[in-house]
C-alpha cells in the first residue's frame, strides 16, 4: 500500500517551520520589505488612478513569497535529501516520486499561503489595501502562478545531486527573477534590455497577471501571460517525472 503524500506533506511542513532562515525569508522578509517601502511612499492613489503603491505592489510581494518558497526551499531541500541518502531510503519504502514531490509542493504551498495572508493583513490594517478585481479570478491566477513557479523549482529539485549544487542552481534562478521580474524592484526602473530579458522568467508573467487581475482586469485580458505560465507548468512536470533521481 502506497504511503499517501499527505503524510509527507505534514512532515515537510513541520520541518520547514523549524528552519529559521526559510521561515524568515519566506514569511517575514517580503512583509518587512513591503512595510518599509509603504512607510516611505504610502498608499495614496497615484495621479488619475484609483489605486496607490500598496494596491499596485502587493501582487509583486506575493510573487516574492512564491519564488522564495518554491525555488529556494524546494530545490535545496530535495537536493539535501538526495545527498544524505534519504531519497534512496524512500525508494525502498512504498513512496513514489509523485508522493515525494506532491508532499513537498503541498507543504510549501501552505507556507506560501501563510506568507500571502500576512501581506494582506498588514496591507488592509495599516494601508487600507484595496482590491478591485474578481475574487475567484484572482484565486485562479494565484494558483496558476504558484504552480508555474513550483514547476520551475521542481527541475533542480529533481536533478541536483547535492545540497550545495541545489543551492547554487536555486540562487542562479532566484536572484535574476527576484530583481528583474518586478518582485523586489519596480520594472519601471529597469532599462528596456533587462525588461525584455525578464520575459524569460515565469515570475515576471505571474506578477503582471496577478497585478492586472488585482486591479480590476480579467485573466483573459492577459492570454500571453496565462500561456507562458501554463507552458512552464508542463515543462516542469515533464522534467520532474521523466528525470527524477533518487540518488
Amino acid at each position: 500500500m502506497k504511503i499517501p503524500f499527505i503524510a509527507v506533506s505534514k512532515s515537510e511542513f513541520i520541518l520547514y517551520l523549524r528552519e529559521p532562515s526559510a521561515f524568515f525569508f519566506t514569511l517575514i522578509f517580503p512583509l518587512l520589505l513591503m512595510l518599509l517601502f509603504a512607510s516611505m511612499i504610502g498608499n495614496d492613489p497615484f495621479p488619475e488612478e484609483e489605486f496607490g503603491y500598496v494596491d499596485f505592489s502587493v501582487a509583486a510581494y506575493m510573487g516574492m513569497v512564491m519564488v522564495t518558497s518554491f525555488v529556494m526551499a524546494l530545490a535545496t531541500s530535495m537536493a539535501a535529501y538526495r545527498e544524505k541518502g534519504i531519497l534512496k531510503r524512500f525508494r525502498a519504502a512504498p513512496v513514489t516520486p509523485f508522493s515525494i514531490l506532491a508532499g513537498q509542493l503541498v507543504a510549501i504551498f501552505a507556507v506560501t499561503v501563510a506568507g500571502v495572508i500576512l501581506l494582506l493583513i498588514a496591507g488592509f490594517v495599516f494601508y487600507d489595501l484595496k482590491f478591485f478585481g474578481n475574487f475567484f479570478e484572482f484565486v485562479f491566477v494565484f494558483l496558476l502562478s504558484s504552480a508555474s513557479i513550483a514547476a520551475l523549482g521542481f527541475i533542480p529539485a529533481s536533478l541536483a545531486p547535492t545540497a550545495r549544487s541545489g543551492e547554487v542552481i536555486a540562487n542562479i534562478m532566484y536572484f535574476p527573477m527576484l530583481f528583474l521580474s518586478g518582485a523586489a524592484l519596480p520594472q519601471s526602473m529597469l532599462p528596456d534590455l533587462l525588461k525584455n530579458i525578464s520575459l524569460a522568467f515565469p515570475l515576471t508573467h505571474a506578477i503582471r497577471l496577478m497585478q492586472g487581475v488585482w486591479l480590476g482586469g480579467h485573466f483573459w485580458d492577459y492570454p500571453v501571460h496565462v500561456m507562458v505560465l501554463a507552458g512552464f507548468i508542463l515543462a516542469g512536470l515533464f522534467v520532474s517525472v521523466k528525470y527524477f533521481k533518487w540518488e
